[in-house]
């Protein structure tokens, strides 16, 4: 079920997969939104009940005048606080595994277990495939064609507005978004206290094997590191392992 709430004047919408388990916050990377997390949440149920946020300028989400760090973490902790729920588990993808990090960093006390996907404590992200998207196309199909083979990872994001067919996010606020995601996060990173599970594709070109290791090393007994044979998009590529491991890791965090 699709609502609404609103924060800091804007308007943020989110995906409230329903069923009775316990609350699992969900946030997207960059190109997505809220509904990337359906086959996940179907995979999860009934026993967890997945919670996913379209952030700022994503989705049915407003656009923003600034998409800097303070701002996205600021929207989750609205986000948490509109759910009136306690501590819960946060699982973040990309842009939102750093949104997710902060967050548990900064408010330890509402966030029982993290699960971080594929993204690091430095990123240093690229934002000229960004810039090489096509801004519209005629229908969707061509959108499709024009996109390639990334075309059904962004796919969920493809919106119709006035017979032409583009994306539910603008393409300067995705470039601004990730010139401020990039830097270096470690404080964060190691400030986290909760226990963490942190998923990479083997085939990642986000996150690579090494600085994976050195995120555990530097939170030893804290975090444990699962590698999957996926690209950056793990819960999209090895869906049914990604869900089980997540499953996993929530039925036993500590």
């Amino acid at each position: 079920m699709r609502e609404f709430f609103i924060a800091g004047g804007r308007r943020l919408s989110f995906l409230d997969f329903g069923g009775p388990g316990t609350p699992l916050l969900a946030l997207h990377g960059h190109y997505n939104e809220a509904s990337a997390f359906e086959p996940l949440a179907e995979a999860l149920a009934p026993r967890w009940r997945v919670i996913a946020l379209d952030q700022r300028g994503h989705g049915e989400s407003d656009r923003a005048e600034s998409y800097g760090r303070d701002d996205y973490v600021d929207d989750v902790a609205a986000f948490h606080q509109h759910l009136g729920l306690g501590a819960v588990a946060v699982l973040g993808h990309s842009l939102g595994g750093v949104n997710a990090y902060q967050y548990a960093a900064r408010h330890p006390d509402r966030v029982s277990a993290l699960i971080v996907e594929d993204i690091g404590a430095i990123v240093d992200s690229d934002w000229s495939f960004t810039l090489r998207l096509p801004p519209q196309a005629p229908s969707r199909r061509e959108l499709a064609s024009m996109l390639g083979s990334v075309a059904p990872y962004l796919e969920c994001s493809f919106r119709r507005a006035d017979d032409r067919w583009g994306f539910s996010f603008e393409i300067e606020d995705t470039v601004a978004s990730q010139k401020a995601l990039n830097g270096r996060h470690w404080q964060d990173w190691t400030a986290v206290a909760c226990p963490t599970l942190l998923l990479r594709g083997t085939r990642s070109d986000e996150l690579d094997a090494g600085h994976a290791r050195e995120m555990i090393a530097r939170r030893a007994g804290q975090a444990r590191l699962v590698e999957l044979p996926a690209g950056h998009v793990v819960h999209q590529d090895a869906a049914e392992q990604f869900a089980a491991v997540v499953e996993d890791f929530l039925a036993s965090p500590g």
